[in-house]
């Protein structure tokens, strides 16, 4: 099971959306991805969760957080191959350590945790909470954007990923995205 939790090595450039739900990451991985002419990885926990409350109207237990990983970064190697240059991701497994340790109360599976630290991107885009929050059956913390940004923001100063916070409406968040990605393509 570990083999499947490790990121293929690859010379692209591996961006990842971080941030608490309904702050338009996934509107902005399709974006930058069309900018970039490459692909993007979607969110493998929405796909999954909501099959789950389709067909047994549950919610996300602790059991599921393995299965996600999995999934996430099947999903994720998969698109390295695929990918030009760049690879923009919805999500990666540290977003799911988070959300593990806010809903489980600090807890997270050990192996999840270890790959979470371990897979490894060239920039986090951190999405702040001034977007309008947009309910569905999956999203359930309103209440809570200022203490889940705060978390995220926290997880990413902690473990010393290379971040910036995109604030603004839409056109201003991409335009802001797109000028952190372009200082980083001459590296390759």
């Amino acid at each position: 099971m570990e083999e499947k939790l490790k990121q293929k090595s690859s010379n692209i450039i591996k961006i990842v959306l971080f941030g608490p739900e309904s702050t338009g990451k996934t509107t902005l991985s399709e974006q930058l991805a069309r900018h970039y002419n490459t692909v993007w990885v979607p969110e493998y926990a929405r796909e999954y969760l909501q099959k789950k409350w389709n067909d047994e109207r549950k919610t996300c237990e602790p059991q599921d957080l393995l299965p996600i990983a999995l999934g996430q970064m099947r999903l994720e190697n998969e698109l390295t191959e695929k990918a030009t240059r760049i690879l923009i991701c919805d999500t990666d497994l540290l977003e799911t350590k988070v959300y593990s340790e806010a809903y489980y109360v600090g807890h997270c599976d050990p192996l999840l945790e270890k790959y979470a630290l371990q897979n490894t991107y060239d920039l986090y885009l951190l999405t702040y909470i001034d977007m309008p929050w947009e309910g569905d059956d999956l999203r359930d913390k309103p209440n809570e954007r200022e203490k889940m940004f705060a978390y995220f923001k926290k997880t990413l100063e902690k473990h010393d990923r290379n971040f910036v916070i995109l604030r603004g409406d839409k056109k201003t968040r991409l335009a802001t995205a797109i000028f952190e990605i372009d200082k980083l393509i001459p590296k390759l």
